[in-house]
């Protein structure tokens, strides 16, 4: 026993990839005899290898999940890691299945006071078949790809009509004013780069949007395409009802002139790069003013979001700091749920977050000591 230790130690030593994000999902998942088994093997889309799509978890000591399909071809070629992982961040039993569902009429419910709201926000993310996901897809493919979205744009018709702005030799004013829009997006990003994303930059990438400025599509960002409708207030359903029928029109247009279909998996729905976004890809979302969790304290609104299957963010995103009493508030889940109950538990969740912000407003105490035990324990209940 301590003899074949010693000797697959070595091979070890050798070969097993030394992941610097400890508490990472590829450093929980990845066993010695997935890596044996897997190491070698290149995909036939973009001849990718496992260490591609784990590069960030093994180069970087910050990652979660730690872990980007090259193409289609990775969910299916490198599924002994992936599956388990997957499942593992969604918190899903392998019996589950996907199902998607954009009839945006089956949203029976509404926002039922927007004065808090300032804007509404949804957007999925979508990738063609026969192209690599961005973390492999090819310099040629990333242009061919390009220029068929540049012909789908150019089908789109009445309130979805639009220009595209390819960001390969864009001029000043055109990148200032999408600037000024909030719309245009940026290299720059460590995990970007470092699982290949930027290869190649700007080339083959671009932004459209239609003349209202409500309907927007990134091309070769992070997945292929990144979908968004949006609006000033809380008219959640018709933010939906135009995702839809954005996606659907550019859906029609892809298959009619080059024959390709969006990426579908049997069991993880719409594939993009991070597992994290698999099934829906969606992230509805509000921009909303709640001064009464402020007061409450920031931890408290966390608390009630994970409650509701909601997630909290400073209106500036992720990492944006303190934004006052102006949150971001979207769903939690991509996998698992459909787009139509997606929306609707966001919607129902910030009907419920606004009803008991102004309870909280008209009652909840303003603890001026932000460093005492009492801010950090009293609670709404």
């Amino acid at each position: 026993g301590v003899n074949a230790l010693i000797k697959e130690d070595k091979v070890l030593q050798a070969t097993f990839p030394n992941v610097r994000s400890e508490h990472s999902l590829v450093k929980k998942h990845l066993s010695p005899e997935v890596w044996a088994k897997l190491k070698d093997h290149k995909t036939k889309t973009t001849n990718s290898t496992l260490m591609d799509c784990i590069v960030c978890a093994v180069e970087l000591d910050n990652q979660h999940v730690g872990i980007y399909g090259a193409d289609e071809d990775s969910y299916r070629d490198f599924a002994p890691l992936f599956d388990p992982l997957i499942l593992d961040y969604h918190g899903l039993s392998s019996s589950f299945s996907h199902t998607s569902d954009m009839d945006s009429s089956k949203v029976k419910v509404k926002i039922e006071d927007e004065g808090p709201i300032v804007s509404t926000r949804i957007r999925v993310g979508r990738n063609i078949e026969g192209f690599g996901l961005s973390p492999g897809i090819t310099k040629q493919q990333r242009i061919d790809l390009e220029k068929m979205m540049e012909k789908a744009f150019g089908t789109l018709e009445g309130p979805l009509a639009g220009k595209y702005f390819p960001l390969l030799g864009m001029d000043s004013a055109t990148k200032q004013q999408l600037i000024d829009d909030h719309f245009l997006f940026m290299e720059g990003d460590k995990n970007l780069q470092l699982a290949g994303m930027e290869r190649d930059w700007p080339e083959g990438r671009g932004i459209f949007h239609n003349a209202a400025k409500e309907f927007l599509v990134w091309v070769n960002e992070e997945d292929q395409l990144r979908i968004i409708s949006m609006q000033k207030g809380g008219n959640v359903n018709e933010v939906f009802e135009r995702l839809a029928k954005g996606i659907a029109a550019i859906e029609k247009s892809v298959a009619t002139s080059a024959g390709k279909k969006f990426q579908l998996h049997p069991k993880y729905g719409y594939l993009h790069s991070c597992p994290s976004n698999l099934g829906t890809g969606m992230r509805a979302s509000v921009h909303v003013h709640l001064p009464g969790w402020v007061k409450a304290g920031r931890n408290f609104l966390k608390a009630r979001c994970e409650q509701l299957g909601l997630q909290p963010r400073g209106s500036r995103g992720e990492s944006g700091g303190d934004t006052g009493d102006l949150f971001d508030i979207s769903n939690k889940h991509r996998l698992g749920y459909s787009e139509v109950e997606l929306v609707t538990k966001m919607i129902e969740g910030v009907n419920a977050l606004i009803k008991e912000d102004k309870e909280l407003q008209a009652s909840f105490p303003v603890v001026k000591s932000e460093a005492s035990l009492v801010k950090k324990h009293l609670s709404p209940e």
